[in-house]
């Protein structure tokens, strides 16, 4: 079955872009110029977040953490992925099983550099996280792989999140 069928996504694929044709499915929320994007990120979370550039493995933040948290995008704050669904797949980029909620990230058919591969976007301000892929067979619920930069993602971790206000 095709990586880019209905097997990967089921119903879920309400915001994939098929045929080359962006779908308008996805409200960006968060918009801003290229160079309100220029001054807010470094120079390379503005190559993977705005150009859709990747990071080298095993060089990232989070490829090999265990914190428990949730992953928020770098660039506009929204909590796409959770520890819980993060494993192990010795790729080099941090891995997950699944999003924290499927509206929350977007799919964009992605043939650039020869490949067929499925992108993977921030619904809320449509910034480059990676790729998700399909039947590799590792031991994870959706047999998804979700492989996400470091440098696209701020992990807040579960102590961080339950510290309340100060007074």
């Amino acid at each position: 079955m095709s990586i880019f069928g209905n097997s990967i996504f089921g119903n879920k694929a309400t915001n994939m872009v098929g045929g080359g044709q962006e779908s308008t499915a996805a409200a960006t929320t968060v918009q801003k110029t290229d160079a309100q994007w220029r001054e807010e990120l470094t120079p390379e979370e503005y190559h993977v977040l705005r150009q859709a550039g990747t990071e080298r493995p095993y060089t990232g933040e989070y490829w090999d953490s265990h914190t428990e948290g949730v992953y928020q995008c770098r660039a506009c704050g929204a909590e796409l992925f959770t520890s819980n669904e993060k494993f192990d797949s010795h790729c080099g980029w941090p891995s997950f099983w699944a999003p924290l909620a499927e509206g929350n990230v977007r799919y964009i058919h992605d043939r650039t550099l020869g490949m067929d591969r499925i992108e993977v976007r921030c619904a809320s301000c449509d910034s480059h996280l990676g790729h998700v892929f399909e039947g590799e067979g590792y031991g994870t619920p959706t047999d998804q792989r979700y492989c996400i930069n470091s440098v696209s993602l701020r992990l807040v971790g579960k102590d961080d999140a339950e510290v309340g206000p100060q007074g």
